[in-house]
């Protein structure tokens, strides 16, 4: 199975300049787990995961006023649609992280998640009957 089969297509894209709260509130809202970070001026792609929200809260950092530059990853590891999920669970385990930026064409088309793997990896439970 290829991380096409897997990834999610709904990318969130946020700019470096929200702040945490907005964007986990936008994270919430659509129910995702990651955000890609845009930045024009910079003239690259990050990515910003609950985690990072979670460790700067953590820290007492006020995420009304912190933003997604300061917290946002910037040596993203990137996946091809057409990897395999080993070798995006390889990335993901080697790396230390679970989400990927899925690029096609040098843009984002999605992004896969362990869980996104495992739901995949695991077959759904069956109804038993009653």
């Amino acid at each position: 199975m290829l991380v096409r089969d897997a990834m999610s297509t709904v990318v969130l894209t946020i700019g470096p300049a929200h702040t945490l709260r907005q964007a986990a509130a936008l994270m919430s809202a659509r129910r995702v787990g990651a955000a890609v970070v845009h930045d024009p001026d910079a003239g690259g792609i990050g990515i910003l995961t609950e985690r990072d929200i979670l460790n700067s809260v953590g820290l007492g950092q006020d995420p009304d006023t912190e933003r997604a530059h300061a917290h946002t990853t910037t040596d993203v590891v990137f996946a091809a649609p057409t990897w395999t999920l080993e070798e995006a669970a390889h990335a993901m385990t080697h790396g230390g992280f679970r989400h990927l930026v899925v690029l096609e064409r040098g843009e984002p088309a999605g992004i896969v998640s362990v869980r996104d793997i495992i739901r995949c990896w695991v077959p759904a439970r069956q109804q038993v009957p009653a």
